[in-house]
């Protein structure tokens, strides 16, 4: 018997506007249909999650069922948006993604300790960029996620 998909909310926090679309372009020719909620720093990633400001009406701000979180960002970076989205527990159930162009295995382990559920390493090179994106779209495509 075949499991449906969900259709999951993804947020994706990407500061870099050449990411932001090589991302979803991939994304999309990974198989993945998702809405993909647009982020382009920390620290409005926050307002939206926990309500605040513009994002205050929470019949206009579904939580994503999945969050794409670049580290290096202005105003507030991935790693502080990690820590409080964990801290919080109305939030701490939604798988993150940590994205990054760095391979420093003390940032890895840095991003499991404050409860990353995963680590990807952005390629330097655009097609290298392209298949892991791809890729990601198939993981999205079987995995499931909580309610």
């Amino acid at each position: 018997m075949a499991i449906p998909k969900q259709s999951v909310l993804i947020m994706l926090v990407e500061d870099d506007e050449g990411h932001q679309l090589l991302i979803r372009e991939n994304l999309r020719a990974g198989g993945v249909i998702n809405d993909v909620l647009q982020m382009g720093h920390g620290e409005e990633a926050l307002d939206y999650l926990f309500r605040r400001g513009v994002h205050r009406d929470p019949a206009k701000t579904p939580r994503p069922g999945l969050i794409l979180l670049d580290i290096k960002m202005p105003k507030v970076d991935g790693y502080t948006v990690l820590e409080r989205v964990k801290a919080d527990p109305q939030l701490r159930h939604i798988p993150v993604l940590m994205l990054t162009s760095t391979e420093d295995q003390v940032e890895v382990n840095r991003c499991y300790s404050l409860g990353a559920n995963g680590y990807i390493v952005k390629p330097l090179s655009y097609d290298a960029f392209q298949a892991r994106v791809k890729s990601l779209g198939l993981f999205l495509d079987i995995v499931r996620f909580p309610d």
